[in-house]
Protein backbone atom coordinates (compact mmCIF):
# COMPACT_ATOMS: atom_id res chain seq x y z
CA UNK A 1 0.00 0.00 0.00
CA UNK A 2 2.73 2.42 1.10
CA UNK A 3 4.65 1.81 -2.17
CA UNK A 4 1.50 2.03 -4.07
CA UNK A 5 0.50 5.40 -3.09
CA UNK A 6 4.49 6.74 -3.26
CA UNK A 7 4.23 5.48 -7.03
CA UNK A 8 0.93 7.45 -7.37
CA UNK A 9 2.07 10.98 -6.21
CA UNK A 10 5.51 10.11 -8.35
CA UNK A 11 3.08 9.89 -11.19
CA UNK A 12 0.77 12.53 -10.49
CA UNK A 13 3.68 15.08 -9.99
CA UNK A 14 5.38 13.94 -13.68
CA UNK A 15 2.03 14.90 -15.16
CA UNK A 16 1.70 18.10 -13.40
CA UNK A 17 5.22 19.16 -14.59
CA UNK A 18 4.97 17.52 -18.20
CA UNK A 19 1.90 19.35 -18.93
CA UNK A 20 2.40 22.90 -16.48
CA UNK A 21 3.31 25.49 -18.28
CA UNK A 22 6.96 26.36 -17.62
CA UNK A 23 7.63 29.24 -14.98
CA UNK A 24 9.06 32.60 -16.55
CA UNK A 25 11.00 34.70 -14.93
CA UNK A 26 10.39 38.84 -14.95
CA UNK A 27 12.07 39.70 -18.25
CA UNK A 28 10.45 37.12 -20.47
CA UNK A 29 7.47 38.00 -18.89
CA UNK A 30 8.04 41.81 -19.68
CA UNK A 31 9.56 40.69 -22.94
CA UNK A 32 5.94 38.38 -23.72
CA UNK A 33 4.40 41.49 -22.57
CA UNK A 34 6.23 44.48 -24.65
CA UNK A 35 5.65 42.24 -27.65
CA UNK A 36 2.00 41.94 -27.34
CA UNK A 37 1.61 45.87 -26.85
CA UNK A 38 3.52 46.18 -30.06
CA UNK A 39 1.40 44.14 -31.79
CA UNK A 40 -1.86 45.48 -29.88
CA UNK A 41 -1.28 48.97 -30.79
CA UNK A 42 0.33 48.15 -34.09
CA UNK A 43 -3.55 46.64 -34.99
CA UNK A 44 -4.71 50.02 -33.38
CA UNK A 45 -3.27 51.86 -35.33
CA UNK A 46 -3.07 50.85 -38.26
CA UNK A 47 -5.54 51.58 -41.58
CA UNK A 48 -8.06 48.39 -41.67
CA UNK A 49 -8.66 46.30 -44.52
CA UNK A 50 -12.18 46.34 -43.92
CA UNK A 51 -12.70 50.07 -44.53
CA UNK A 52 -10.42 49.61 -47.89
CA UNK A 53 -7.36 51.35 -47.04
CA UNK A 54 -4.45 50.18 -48.44
CA UNK A 55 -1.48 50.24 -45.98
CA UNK A 56 0.80 52.98 -45.96
CA UNK A 57 -1.69 55.15 -47.83
CA UNK A 58 -2.39 59.13 -47.40
CA UNK A 59 -4.85 59.07 -45.25
CA UNK A 60 -5.18 62.76 -45.15
CA UNK A 61 -7.59 64.82 -47.84
CA UNK A 62 -7.01 69.05 -48.52
CA UNK A 63 -10.65 69.95 -49.26
CA UNK A 64 -11.16 73.34 -50.49
CA UNK A 65 -14.47 74.74 -50.06
CA UNK A 66 -16.87 77.77 -49.55
CA UNK A 67 -17.84 79.54 -46.40
CA UNK A 68 -21.78 78.60 -46.94
CA UNK A 69 -20.83 74.61 -46.71
CA UNK A 70 -18.51 75.07 -43.56
CA UNK A 71 -20.60 78.29 -41.64
CA UNK A 72 -23.97 76.16 -41.93
CA UNK A 73 -22.35 73.60 -40.10
CA UNK A 74 -22.70 70.90 -42.88
CA UNK A 75 -18.88 69.54 -43.31
CA UNK A 76 -18.79 68.83 -39.53
CA UNK A 77 -21.69 67.34 -39.62
CA UNK A 78 -21.12 64.86 -42.11
CA UNK A 79 -17.19 64.69 -42.71
CA UNK A 80 -17.12 62.01 -39.20
CA UNK A 81 -19.67 59.44 -41.24
CA UNK A 82 -16.83 59.67 -44.04
CA UNK A 83 -13.68 59.05 -41.61
CA UNK A 84 -15.77 56.17 -39.61
CA UNK A 85 -16.56 54.40 -43.08
CA UNK A 86 -13.02 55.07 -45.12
CA UNK A 87 -10.38 56.30 -42.39
CA UNK A 88 -9.71 59.71 -44.29
CA UNK A 89 -9.18 62.40 -42.49
CA UNK A 90 -10.52 65.83 -44.42
CA UNK A 91 -8.78 69.09 -43.52
CA UNK A 92 -11.37 71.48 -44.47
CA UNK A 93 -10.17 75.09 -46.40
CA UNK A 94 -13.26 77.21 -46.02
CA UNK A 95 -12.65 80.23 -48.51
CA UNK A 96 -15.12 81.80 -51.50
CA UNK A 97 -15.00 79.37 -54.95
CA UNK A 98 -12.96 81.76 -56.35
CA UNK A 99 -10.38 81.06 -54.22
CA UNK A 100 -11.21 77.65 -53.60
CA UNK A 101 -10.84 77.20 -57.20
CA UNK A 102 -7.45 78.86 -57.14
CA UNK A 103 -6.16 76.75 -54.53
CA UNK A 104 -6.65 73.74 -56.40
CA UNK A 105 -4.94 75.01 -59.98
CA UNK A 106 -1.78 75.66 -57.49
CA UNK A 107 -2.20 72.12 -56.61
CA UNK A 108 -2.83 72.98 -52.98
CA UNK A 109 -5.53 70.98 -52.05
CA UNK A 110 -6.39 67.53 -53.57
CA UNK A 111 -10.32 68.32 -53.88
CA UNK A 112 -12.93 71.45 -53.94
CA UNK A 113 -16.45 71.58 -52.88
CA UNK A 114 -17.55 74.62 -55.13
CA UNK A 115 -20.93 76.90 -56.40
CA UNK A 116 -20.29 78.79 -59.00
CA UNK A 117 -20.85 76.54 -62.68
CA UNK A 118 -19.25 78.53 -65.51
CA UNK A 119 -15.52 78.62 -63.11
CA UNK A 120 -15.87 74.65 -62.10
CA UNK A 121 -16.12 74.47 -65.90
CA UNK A 122 -13.28 76.56 -67.00
CA UNK A 123 -11.41 74.63 -64.19
CA UNK A 124 -11.94 71.36 -65.70
CA UNK A 125 -11.39 72.71 -69.67
CA UNK A 126 -8.05 74.31 -68.59
CA UNK A 127 -7.11 70.89 -67.36
CA UNK A 128 -6.67 71.38 -63.89
CA UNK A 129 -9.75 69.47 -62.52
CA UNK A 130 -11.02 65.88 -63.28
CA UNK A 131 -13.99 63.81 -62.24
CA UNK A 132 -16.82 66.52 -61.42
CA UNK A 133 -19.69 65.22 -60.15
CA UNK A 134 -23.30 67.31 -58.58
CA UNK A 135 -23.30 67.09 -54.26
CA UNK A 136 -26.50 68.84 -53.60
CA UNK A 137 -28.27 72.52 -54.71
CA UNK A 138 -30.58 74.65 -52.10
CA UNK A 139 -31.22 78.47 -53.23
CA UNK A 140 -30.15 81.99 -53.40
CA UNK A 141 -32.04 84.39 -51.14
CA UNK A 142 -32.38 88.25 -50.56
CA UNK A 143 -32.40 88.82 -46.84
CA UNK A 144 -32.86 92.18 -45.24
CA UNK A 145 -35.10 93.63 -42.50
CA UNK A 146 -38.53 93.45 -41.36
CA UNK A 147 -39.47 97.01 -42.12
CA UNK A 148 -38.26 96.59 -45.80
CA UNK A 149 -37.95 100.18 -46.45
CA UNK A 150 -36.73 99.45 -49.81
CA UNK A 151 -40.35 97.79 -50.56
CA UNK A 152 -38.46 94.56 -52.19
CA UNK A 153 -40.95 92.07 -51.07
CA UNK A 154 -43.46 93.17 -53.18
CA UNK A 155 -40.99 93.02 -56.34
CA UNK A 156 -42.30 90.41 -59.18
CA UNK A 157 -38.77 89.45 -60.48
CA UNK A 158 -35.18 89.31 -58.79
CA UNK A 159 -33.91 92.42 -61.08
CA UNK A 160 -37.06 94.39 -59.79
CA UNK A 161 -35.71 93.39 -56.40
CA UNK A 162 -31.99 94.91 -56.75
CA UNK A 163 -32.86 98.05 -58.90
CA UNK A 164 -35.51 99.29 -55.91
CA UNK A 165 -32.67 98.95 -53.14
CA UNK A 166 -30.58 101.02 -55.64
CA UNK A 167 -33.32 103.37 -55.97
CA UNK A 168 -34.02 103.49 -51.85
CA UNK A 169 -29.95 103.58 -51.88
CA UNK A 170 -30.69 101.24 -48.95
CA UNK A 171 -27.65 99.27 -47.05
CA UNK A 172 -26.35 96.32 -49.50
CA UNK A 173 -23.74 94.39 -47.64
CA UNK A 174 -21.90 92.27 -51.25
CA UNK A 175 -19.36 89.28 -49.84
CA UNK A 176 -16.93 91.14 -52.56
CA UNK A 177 -15.20 88.23 -52.29
CA UNK A 178 -14.99 86.26 -55.65
CA UNK A 179 -17.07 83.72 -54.10
CA UNK A 180 -20.10 81.54 -55.77
CA UNK A 181 -22.17 84.07 -54.38
CA UNK A 182 -20.37 87.02 -55.01
CA UNK A 183 -20.08 85.96 -58.83
CA UNK A 184 -24.18 85.02 -58.70
CA UNK A 185 -24.39 88.64 -57.09
CA UNK A 186 -22.59 90.38 -59.99
CA UNK A 187 -24.71 88.76 -62.56
CA UNK A 188 -27.96 90.16 -60.91
CA UNK A 189 -26.94 93.63 -60.51
CA UNK A 190 -25.86 93.24 -64.96
CA UNK A 191 -29.14 91.87 -65.44
CA UNK A 192 -30.93 94.90 -63.28
CA UNK A 193 -28.65 96.65 -65.60
CA UNK A 194 -26.99 98.33 -62.40
CA UNK A 195 -23.61 99.64 -61.37
CA UNK A 196 -23.67 99.50 -57.73
CA UNK A 197 -21.65 102.04 -56.37
CA UNK A 198 -22.03 104.73 -53.83
CA UNK A 199 -22.13 104.51 -49.88
CA UNK A 200 -25.43 102.88 -49.45
CA UNK A 201 -23.19 99.23 -51.64
CA UNK A 202 -20.24 98.07 -49.33
CA UNK A 203 -18.25 95.19 -50.12
CA UNK A 204 -17.17 93.07 -46.94
CA UNK A 205 -14.58 90.89 -48.59
CA UNK A 206 -15.58 88.03 -46.03
CA UNK A 207 -17.50 85.12 -45.73
CA UNK A 208 -20.51 84.81 -45.87
CA UNK A 209 -21.73 84.38 -41.92
CA UNK A 210 -19.33 87.68 -41.38
CA UNK A 211 -21.60 89.25 -44.14
CA UNK A 212 -25.15 88.29 -42.50
CA UNK A 213 -23.48 89.47 -39.18
CA UNK A 214 -22.49 92.76 -40.81
CA UNK A 215 -26.12 93.22 -42.74
CA UNK A 216 -27.88 92.56 -39.58
CA UNK A 217 -26.19 95.34 -37.51
CA UNK A 218 -27.10 97.66 -40.46
CA UNK A 219 -30.30 96.61 -41.06
CA UNK A 220 -29.55 96.55 -44.78
CA UNK A 221 -30.23 93.54 -47.36
CA UNK A 222 -27.78 91.13 -48.65
CA UNK A 223 -27.82 87.99 -51.17
CA UNK A 224 -26.95 84.81 -49.68
CA UNK A 225 -27.53 80.64 -50.07
CA UNK A 226 -30.06 79.43 -48.11
CA UNK A 227 -28.09 77.28 -46.00
CA UNK A 228 -25.87 80.11 -44.42
CA UNK A 229 -28.80 82.39 -43.79
CA UNK A 230 -31.02 79.16 -42.43
CA UNK A 231 -27.93 78.51 -39.79
CA UNK A 232 -27.99 81.93 -38.48
CA UNK A 233 -31.28 82.83 -38.41
CA UNK A 234 -32.36 82.17 -35.08
CA UNK A 235 -29.61 84.76 -34.02
CA UNK A 236 -30.23 87.79 -35.87
CA UNK A 237 -32.94 90.19 -37.04
CA UNK A 238 -33.40 89.38 -40.50
CA UNK A 239 -36.02 87.94 -42.81
CA UNK A 240 -36.27 86.40 -46.49
CA UNK A 241 -37.73 88.98 -48.97
CA UNK A 242 -37.34 87.84 -52.45
CA UNK A 243 -36.44 84.12 -53.17
CA UNK A 244 -37.76 81.88 -56.11
CA UNK A 245 -36.91 81.62 -60.19
CA UNK A 246 -34.22 79.89 -61.86
CA UNK A 247 -31.24 82.62 -61.27
CA UNK A 248 -31.32 82.22 -57.35
CA UNK A 249 -30.87 78.74 -58.10
CA UNK A 250 -27.05 77.19 -56.30
CA UNK A 251 -26.01 73.94 -57.08
CA UNK A 252 -22.71 72.83 -55.46
CA UNK A 253 -20.35 70.30 -57.42
CA UNK A 254 -17.19 68.50 -56.28
CA UNK A 255 -13.67 68.07 -58.25
CA UNK A 256 -11.10 66.27 -57.74
CA UNK A 257 -7.45 68.23 -58.70
CA UNK A 258 -6.10 66.39 -62.07
CA UNK A 259 -2.89 64.23 -60.92
CA UNK A 260 -1.32 64.78 -64.30
CA UNK A 261 -1.04 68.39 -63.55
CA UNK A 262 -0.27 68.03 -60.21
CA UNK A 263 1.24 64.66 -59.29
CA UNK A 264 1.97 65.35 -55.37
CA UNK A 265 -1.93 65.19 -54.60
CA UNK A 266 -4.19 62.70 -52.90
CA UNK A 267 -5.87 61.62 -56.22
CA UNK A 268 -6.64 58.16 -54.30
CA UNK A 269 -8.52 60.28 -51.28
CA UNK A 270 -9.80 62.77 -53.41
CA UNK A 271 -11.89 60.09 -55.64
CA UNK A 272 -12.98 58.11 -52.07
CA UNK A 273 -14.60 61.57 -50.93
CA UNK A 274 -16.23 62.09 -54.21
CA UNK A 275 -17.32 58.45 -54.24
CA UNK A 276 -18.72 58.84 -50.76
CA UNK A 277 -20.25 62.34 -50.71
CA UNK A 278 -22.26 61.21 -53.42
CA UNK A 279 -23.15 57.78 -52.65
CA UNK A 280 -26.51 56.79 -50.96
CA UNK A 281 -25.34 57.40 -47.42
CA UNK A 282 -24.31 60.67 -47.69
CA UNK A 283 -26.83 61.72 -49.76
CA UNK A 284 -29.41 60.75 -47.21
CA UNK A 285 -27.18 62.36 -44.64
CA UNK A 286 -27.33 65.20 -46.60
CA UNK A 287 -31.33 65.16 -46.45
CA UNK A 288 -31.50 64.98 -42.97
CA UNK A 289 -29.34 67.68 -41.98
CA UNK A 290 -31.53 70.57 -40.78
CA UNK A 291 -31.14 73.92 -37.78
CA UNK A 292 -34.69 74.48 -36.11
CA UNK A 293 -36.04 72.41 -38.34
CA UNK A 294 -34.94 74.21 -41.59
CA UNK A 295 -33.21 72.21 -44.06
CA UNK A 296 -30.12 73.31 -45.46
CA UNK A 297 -29.28 71.39 -48.12
CA UNK A 298 -30.80 69.30 -50.88
CA UNK A 299 -29.11 65.82 -52.15
CA UNK A 300 -28.60 66.42 -55.97
CA UNK A 301 -26.45 63.32 -56.86
CA UNK A 302 -29.16 60.62 -56.90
Amino acid sequence: MVTSHWLYQYSLRVDIEMYSPPVLGKEEIMKSFSIFSLLFLFLLTSPLTAMGVPDGENLRIKLATTTSTDNSGLLEYLLPYFKEKTGYSVDVIAVGTGAAIELGKKGDVDVVLVHAREQEDAFIEAGYGIKRRDVMYNDFVIIGPVSDSAGIGDAKTVEEAFSLIAKAEAHFISRGDNSGTHIREKYLWRKANINPEGKWYKEAGQGMGAVITITDDLQGYTLSDRGTYNAMRSNINLVVLFEGGEELFNPYGIIAVNPERHPHVNFKGATALIEWITGEEAQLLIKQYRIDGHPLFYPMAR
